[in-house]
C-alpha cells in the first residue's frame, strides 16, 4: 500500500512539474513582444497585397497593441514606460505609437 501511494506521488509529482513548464511556455509565447511586432508587421503586409480589407487590419491592430500595452505594463510595474517602438531594419520605415492621450475622443 505504502508502494502505491509512492508511486502515486511521483506520478501526481511529475505530471505537475511538466504542466507547469507547458504553462509557462505558453505564458512566455503569448508574452514575447516581439513575435506580436511580427504579426502586426504581417497583418499591415496582408492588407497592402489586398488580403484583408481595412475593418480587419484594424481589429487587428487593436487586439496586437492591447496586448503589448499589457505586457509593458507587467514589466514596469502598472507605470507607463512611455511610446511602443517598432524601428525595423536599421530604423527605417520605423513606427512609433504612444499611447498617451488615447482616452480622449477625436476632434
Amino acid at each position: 500500500m505504502i508502494a502505491v501511494v509512492v508511486v502515486d506521488k511521483l506520478i501526481w509529482g511529475g505530471l505537475s512539474f511538466v504542466l507547469d513548464k507547458v504553462a509557462q511556455a505558453v505564458d512566455a509565447e503569448l508574452d514575447d513582444a516581439d513575435r506580436l511586432r511580427e504579426e502586426l508587421l504581417a497583418a499591415q503586409m496582408r492588407h497592402e497585397l489586398g488580403e484583408i480589407d481595412e475593418g480587419e487590419l484594424a481589429r487587428i491592430e487593436s487586439e496586437i497593441l492591447a496586448r503589448l500595452r499589457e505586457i509593458q505594463l507587467e514589466k514596469t510595474g502598472g507605470a507607463p514606460a512611455g511610446p511602443i517602438s517598432f524601428d525595423g531594419a536599421g530604423g527605417a520605415g520605423g513606427v512609433e505609437i504612444d499611447f498617451e492621450g488615447d482616452e480622449h475622443e477625436p476632434g
